[in-house]
């Protein structure tokens, strides 16, 4: 058995894990989240807070490539007929509305891809997603459960929405879930603190959490071996 890697947590704890049962899991670094023109943009938001973890992600996305991790990247899309958009979110009239991107949110247009700092490497796993859980609809727990992995490490945005949606559905299945702290966002700080907290209360009852170089430093050591 290989030697795990141990990564320093917050509150003094570790989150230690077989490389070969881990994956890092890449949440929604699209176009219509992170980039002027974009649905949220479009709608008001300010993605300020959102752009200022690509390089994080993008540092992590390197250093799990170097690593030999195991990278899976999500984005949240449905189909050009609506067929897949459910009444209760057509009534927000967000999904397929026209945008400078293309029609928000809509597979195959342009602000559905990912930021070019946070593109997948080909061949790497794309789960495209019609829900906020990278869980919803998709076959994300069959490849998980298939290539044995035991090990969720997870960045992304938003932190409230499908980042927090999508832990709380891999600790229901039975997933150890780590969340790096400075690799995802929310549009305002209060609610990406909020989810951080949700994940540390009640004794850490969805995971852990660390910052990004920390896991960095300690894919480099694996790198290094």
């Amino acid at each position: 058995m290989p030697p795990l890697i141990s990564v320093p947590c917050w509150q003094g704890l570790s989150y230690a894990f077989d490389p070969a049962r881990a994956a890092l899991l890449a949440i929604d670094m699209q176009r219509d989240f992170l980039a002027e023109g974009g649905m949220c943009a479009e709608a008001g938001e300010d993605i300020s807070g959102l752009r200022e973890i690509v390089p994080a992600v993008a540092a992590v996305l390197d250093a799990a490539h170097r690593a030999r991790l195991r990278v899976i990247h999500t984005r949240e899309g449905y189909a050009p007929d609506l067929s897949d958009v459910h009444d209760l979110k057509r009534a927000r009239q967000s999904v397929g509305r026209a945008g400078p991107l293309g029609r928000f949110l809509i597979r195959g247009e342009y602000g559905h891809d990912f930021v070019e700092e946070c593109r997948p490497l080909d061949g790497e796993t794309v789960i495209d997603k019609p829900g906020f859980s990278a869980f919803h609809k998709t076959g994300l727990e069959d490849l998980l459960r298939a290539q044995d992995i035991s090990h969720l490490i997870i960045a992304g945005v938003t932190a409230q929405c499908c980042v927090l949606a999508t832990i709380r559905a891999a600790v229901d299945r039975g997933f150890y879930c780590l969340l790096l702290a400075d690799a995802c966002a929310a549009f305002e700080p209060e609610l990406h603190q909020a989810t951080l907290d949700i994940i540390q209360g009640e004794n850490h009852l969805f995971g852990w959490i660390a910052d990004s170089a920390e896991l960095i430093a300690a894919l480099a050591i694996r790198e290094s071996t």
